[in-house]
């Protein structure tokens, strides 16, 4: 699967903020066909980081949010500021 058509776009909320600070991790929308294994794949090859773990959630409003762990090497904080969010 294309790595453009499984991630849509991160999500910016005060809590997930608060994630990519504390815990290294980015939250994510992505397709609801996607399973953990290809959204790994999509952030390891878009962003060029190493994912330690991923946790999927479907929400109330219809939408797949991915929780992307990220290894220590690798800064959160780094990526969301080259997405433009931060």
């Amino acid at each position: 699967m294309d790595p453009y058509k499984v991630l849509k776009h991160s999500l910016v909320t005060e809590k997930s903020m608060d994630m990519v600070e504390k815990g290294n991790k980015i939250v994510f929308v992505v397709s609801k066909k996607a399973n953990k294994n290809q959204i790994k794949e999509a952030v390891e090859s878009l962003y060029k980081v190493k994912v330690i773990d991923v946790n999927t959630v479907n929400a109330i409003n219809g939408q797949k949010k991915a929780f992307v762990q990220l290894h220590p090497e690798s800064h959160a904080e780094d990526i969301i500021s080259k997405m433009g969010v931060m």
